[in-house]
């Protein structure tokens, strides 16, 4: 086992157990508001982004063949006025993007040194949050995939319930000359309950736990939503989108992304061959520890014949 497996084994369990802070401030963020920008994301993304303001929107933009180019978060913050979340590595790939596809008039921008990110997640999450702001967080006024304007100690927040542990939590969007008084403010909060600080490893650790994705290893511009099993982020009905018309066209998989598990540890990392009947059949395109489940997790696109069958060595 690696050095680090007893440390992340306890980010892990804080995370699943109590309550743990993520400092997520390398996300990669954009701005783009003013007349029409609503219905230019609505063209860009394969989700709905019609609706009202409030929301956070998980989508994938698609290109031409149904391919996904980037797979990211959409902060619908006020009447035509969004925030754009994509990977630490991807904004300047994802930016281009959707930049490129933007009609005139509209302008990108990148704000992602203005914004501190802090994730606070944990079945405690809830209880810890509310000892320093007044919202109202209960479930009925602030449920899933909501984004308010909020204030942490003293801090304007954005708080987007979200997140990529598979735990109650929020995303809070700070702006950065908040982001120490926010983290302190919050680890005073939870101290009693045992907060902790988590990292990388860890959220890897749970994403895989939960099933959650990652571009650029699991999808890519040649996987498609269907082949990835994320077809319920994608609006068929919502009218033309980039993409559309090839997914509508598009036969049934041939393949598709299963999750593979292996009792106990196993140092498997990504790329490991998958045989079925002593055949290869795919190669894993993530994997890792889950410290929860106790078991190894990979992610594999098997041919669709072979997606649930069982003895995959």
């Amino acid at each position: 086992k690696p050095g680090w497996h007893s440390a992340v084994a306890a980010e892990v369990r804080a995370i699943r157990e109590g309550v743990a802070l993520i400092d997520q401030t390398s996300f990669s963020k954009f701005e783009l508001s003013g007349p029409g920008a609503q219905a230019a994301l609505n063209r860009i993304a394969a989700a709905d982004i019609s609706g009202a303001p409030g929301r956070a929107i998980y989508t994938q933009l698609l290109n031409g063949k149904g391919g996904i180019e980037a797979d990211l978060t959409i902060l619908h913050r006020g009447e035509e006025d969004f925030l754009i979340v994509t990977g630490s590595g991807f904004g300047v790939r994802d930016g281009n993007w959707i930049a490129r596809q933007l009609p005139d008039g509209l302008r990108l921008r990148d704000v992602t040194n203005a914004f501190a990110v802090l994730n606070i997640c944990g079945p405690k999450a809830r209880e810890v949050l509310a000892r320093v702001s007044d919202a109202d967080l209960t479930n009925a006024a602030f449920p899933f995939l909501s984004a308010r304007e909020i204030v942490v100690g003293h801090a304007p927040a954005l708080a987007v319930r979200v997140g990529y542990v598979g735990e109650l939590g929020w995303e809070l969007y700070i702006p950065v000359d908040y982001a120490a008084h926010v983290y302190e403010a919050l680890k005073d909060a939870g101290a009693a309950d045992g907060i902790r600080d988590a990292g990388y490893r860890a959220i890897e650790s749970c994403r895989l736990e939960k099933g959650y994705l990652y571009w650029s290893a699991d999808i890519s511009p040649e996987t498609t939503p269907q082949e990835a099993g994320l077809g319920f982020a994608v609006a068929m009905g919502k009218g033309d989108f980039t993409g559309r018309a090839a997914l509508a066209a598009a036969d049934r998989p041939r393949r598709r992304l299963v999750t593979l598990t292996v009792e106990g540890f196993a140092p498997f990392l990504s790329g490991e061959t998958v045989l079925h009947g002593g055949k290869p059949v795919a190669s894993l395109t993530s994997a890792g520890y889950g410290h929860h489940l106790g078991k190894t997790i990979g992610f594999a696109y098997l041919p669709a014949e072979l997606a649930g069958e069982q003895g995959f060595t």
